[in-house]
């Protein structure tokens, strides 16, 4: 058995929640920014919402990110 040396790192375990909950017979999800996204008839429609958010989100800080159109 080794000792653990101060400068060593812990390891780091990362954790992925699930973001769709069933309430009330609906399914919802989470956003990162705490927003109850739903409701959904089924879980299958919340997953392919959730990919569709992430998906505008991404292409929002895209954008964001490139600064405002420049005009002739």
């Amino acid at each position: 058995m080794s000792e653990k040396r101060s400068s060593d790192q812990a390891p780091i375990t990362h954790f992925r929640s699930d973001r769709i909950s069933l309430i009330n017979g609906r399914y919802y999800f989470d956003t990162r920014e705490g927003v109850l996204k739903g409701p959904y008839a089924s879980r299958q429609e919340a997953q392919q919402e959730v990919e569709a958010y992430i998906q505008r989100r991404q292409k929002l800080a895209r954008t964001s990110h490139r600064g405002p159109a420049k005009t002739p």
